[in-house]
């Protein structure tokens, strides 16, 4: 049960709709059973005009608009395979790490879950997403490891 002092009452779940996205949603629903939290789950689109530097010679209006359908559609079929209402899905456009901290803070959340690629070095720990969102957040950030695992005999080798 979740309480005014040490539960998490409202989840933020950021999603990029990936075959990840499943994994890190498992840690979000399981997180929300243990308090019996709401799940809340956003889906930031990356205008196309930023992801190529603005430099665009033409109109990419329509194919923003079939990106944003086409995200939509996957958005509510990701929600439904976790039993997260309408209400609790938000699709928004603009730049994934101000976006994510946004919803979280108009939704009240007390926690972002996101995924991490982990990679090595400092820089690469979490990827830009999951580093910008930890980096911006007035609350807690659980950044889930998605991608590549280790292999086994390397945590081996290295308690010797």
């Amino acid at each position: 049960m979740a309480d005014a002092q040490g539960g998490y009452q409202r989840i933020m779940l950021a999603v990029d709709l990936t075959e990840e996205s499943k994994r890190v949603a498992e840690r979000a629903v399981a997180l929300a059973r243990a308090y019996q939290a709401e799940l809340h789950i956003v889906h930031v689109i990356e205008p196309l005009s930023l992801a190529y530097g603005g430099d665009i010679p033409m109109d990419l209006s329509s194919v923003q608009e079939q990106i944003h359908d086409q995200a939509k559609s996957h958005l509510a079929e990701f929600a439904a395979s976790v039993n997260v209402p309408a209400e609790h899905q938000y699709l928004i456009f603009g730049r994934p790490e101000s976006e994510i901290q946004r919803a979280a803070e108009a939704k009240g959340a007390d926690v972002i879950v996101v995924g991490s690629h982990g990679r090595h070095g400092l820089a690469l720990l979490l990827g830009s997403t999951a580093n910008g969102v930890l980096h911006g957040a007035t609350c807690d950030v659980l950044a889930v490891r998605v991608g590549e695992e280790p292999p086994a005999e390397d945590a081996e080798s290295d308690s010797g």
